[in-house]
């Protein structure tokens, strides 16, 4: 059985093409007309390989590293070998990132089953619009007045609801669901993801919880990318809103009526409650938790595992539960280990006294 390749490089690229778009100049000895077709780690590269070295941890990879050539710093460039053509940036891993952007561009969205503009095996409603070159893939259901931009790919078995818009040249993963919602241009929404149903809005009392209705939408803007499995719930009495060019990670919830600005980053199994607000830029690290009613301010960073009770001012680092500054936040951590280290000594004299007048 053959093994298959599934992102396929290109025909790849001549030094001086990789040198143009790294912003950067050639050494003398390598010759420019050289191809590099594929990117790879340094322990892994081949001559047709392009790596990168950004950290004096690799050095020792890098000295024994068979790459065709390497993104790296003026200060680590000595230690590649002198088959290695080394083209020196300021950003060794995000000139490598440009790079591998113009090798595998058909990496950037997810690839599609069906042929270009194919509805084949689809449920399409007849009054929905699609615009020309939808691909909707088997299985797929697109609902009663639902409209879709040229260019989009809606994965088997997903779901677009009865009058959701999606905006042009999307992918719609597999199994997503999406309702109550506007997107916009060149949304990426991973397989599995759940967009638009009600929020987790309950009256409690004694006799029982009263449902609270959810009126509102969610819009999500242009070039916003959603990881698989993610959840966004429909705004309650205002829209759940998802700014320009803004990141989510796989498994992440955004509860209802949350705005969060553009460009954010939002990474895995992060939770963001109902009516909180994040400025543009904001970032929020792993299994990150925000609660309800907060904002966070443009431009701050919130530590993994963190959780979030009140608002946080622009351009801060916040970690710790609740959250804090950082500085302040590792200074406690630091001052508890310190008592620990010193009631542990104490409790160890106590027990050396004891067995002595035992």
């Amino acid at each position: 059985m053959s093994e298959p390749v599934f992102l396929r490089y290109t025909r790849g690229l001549t030094l001086d093409e990789i040198a143009a778009l790294a912003g950067t100049t050639l050494p003398a000895a390598p010759a420019h007309t050289r191809r590099i077709a594929n990117v790879a780690p340094l322990d892994r590269a081949a001559p047709s390989d392009l790596s990168f070295l950004d950290s004096n941890k690799y050095v020792s990879a890098a000295a024994a590293t068979h790459a065709g050539a390497c993104l790296t710093t003026a200060a680590l460039a000595k230690y590649l070998p002198a088959h290695v053509a080394a083209l020196t940036v300021l950003e060794p891993y995000r000139a490598f990132v440009m790079v591998a952007r113009e090798l595998f561009p058909h990496s950037l969205r997810p690839s599609s089953l069906a042929k270009a503009g194919d509805v084949t095996g689809a449920h399409v409603h007849p009054t929905a619009r699609l615009e020309n070159g939808v691909t909707v893939e088997p299985g797929a259901v697109v609902g009663p007045g639902a409209e879709i931009g040229a260019g989009t790919v809606i994965g088997a078995t997903a779901v677009i609801g009865t009058e959701v818009r999606v905006g042009r040249e999307c992918s719609i993963g597999a199994g997503a669901v999406i309702a109550n919602a506007l997107l916009g241009d060149r949304v990426i929404i991973h397989p599995g993801c759940k967009i638009g149903q009600d929020g987790f809005g309950f009256v409690m009392g004694g006799k029982g919880h009263l449902k609270v209705p959810q009126v509102g939408r969610v819009i999500i803007q242009d070039d916003v990318e959603i990881g698989a499995g993610t959840t966004i719930d429909r705004g309650a009495i205002r829209d759940t809103v998802i700014g320009e060019g803004t990141k989510i990670d796989n498994l992440v919830q955004v509860g209802h009526n949350v705005s969060i600005g553009r460009h954010c980053v939002l990474v895995a199994q992060t939770g963001i409650s109902g009516s909180s607000t994040l400025e543009d830029f904001v970032v929020l690290g792993a299994r990150a938790g925000v609660n309800n009613n907060v904002t966070i301010g443009e431009g701050a960073q919130i530590a993994a595992i963190s959780n979030v009770y009140g608002d946080v001012p622009a351009g801060a680092r916040w970690g710790g539960t609740p959250a804090k500054p950082v500085r302040l936040w590792f200074r406690e951590i630091m001052m508890l280990e310190r008592l620990a280290r010193g009631k542990g000594r104490a409790e160890a004299a106590a027990d050396e006294r004891d067995k002595r007048h035992g």
